[in-house]
């Protein structure tokens, strides 16, 4: 069985204020975000192949960007949707051409490159195991449940929330048929945020696998300063100060979390800050 990975790359970063490049476009030690995310899932021995999903006028700009990087398990490269949804969904079916229903398909945004090896290793084996895999982590500040933007309506258990990241993996048969399910009766996608969210709507069941703090998405300003500092981090030798090494101490936590038997969980600090 095949273990693939759909990179979402059709956004056009309205929240980030460019108006010229998308954000995945965007440059950061004179690399597109797209590559460094891309490089993660070329460079793992597990991932067969790589689908992208590219906002149209920029397809052969990344072409030549991913001939300029090797990116050799890059199978297809097709236009988005109208939506986030509806570009997933043309990225599965690309997919599909290759691949068998019980393959393993990681979902991965293209400006999330604070992945790691070790978390798409993790997805694929949670997802070969239980059928699926959101990669979550705890929540360390409090949520809240407002319908009218003003009123606080519910506030949920800490210990209970989680914030769900990608990758989002699911054998391709069952997520396509989730797709053609839902596009028939929400067909412009509306309120399903992401694959977890369209799993939930529909009545499915899904798991939890543990993720790390730092993988977050490049959205706006802020994020891209993160991603410069911790690139700066790594090419340093971790000597960097400030935000990486928050994210460097996160990773530790997380892994003495591991170590303990503890999956999941916040620390006691965590809980009551």
């Amino acid at each position: 069985m095949k273990n693939v990975a759909v990179i979402f790359a059709g956004g056009t970063g309205t929240r980030m204020g460019v108006k010229d490049v998308p954000k995945q476009f965007l440059e950061v030690g004179g690399k597109p975000i797209i590559i460094y995310t891309l490089e993660y899932f070329q460079n793992h021995p597990e991932i067969d192949e790589i689908y992208v999903v590219c906002i149209e006028p920029w397809i052969d700009y990344l072409k030549f960007q991913l001939e300029k990087y090797g990116m050799s398990k890059v199978v297809s490269v097709v236009p988005g949707g109208k939506t986030g949804q509806d570009s997933i969904y043309i990225g599965l079916k690309e997919a599909e051409k290759n691949c068998s229903p019980d393959d393993v398909v990681l979902i991965h945004d293209g400006v999330r490159p604070f992945i790691s090896p070790e978390l798409i290793s993790r997805n694929i084996a949670d997802t070969r195991r239980n059928g699926n895999s959101i990669t979550c982590t705890g929540c360390n500040e409090t949520f809240i449940i407002s319908k009218d933007t003003v009123n606080v309506d519910s506030v949920p258990v800490r210990r209970e929330s989680y914030n769900a990241q990608a990758p989002q993996a699911f054998r391709l048969g069952e997520i396509i048929e989730a797709h053609e399910t839902m596009r028939t009766k929400n067909p412009d996608y509306i309120d399903v945020i992401d694959s977890c969210t369209l799993f939930n709507m529909l009545g499915k069941k899904t798991y939890l696998t543990e993720g790390v703090r730092g993988n977050t998405k490049i959205t706006n300003p802020v994020d891209l300063y993160i991603f410069e500092a911790w690139l700066e981090f790594k090419n340093n030798g971790g000597k960097a100060k400030g935000i990486p090494d928050l994210i460097e101490y996160y990773e530790y936590e997380e892994s003495k979390k591991k170590e303990a038997g503890i999956t999941m969980r916040l620390t006691k600090h965590e809980q009551n800050n």
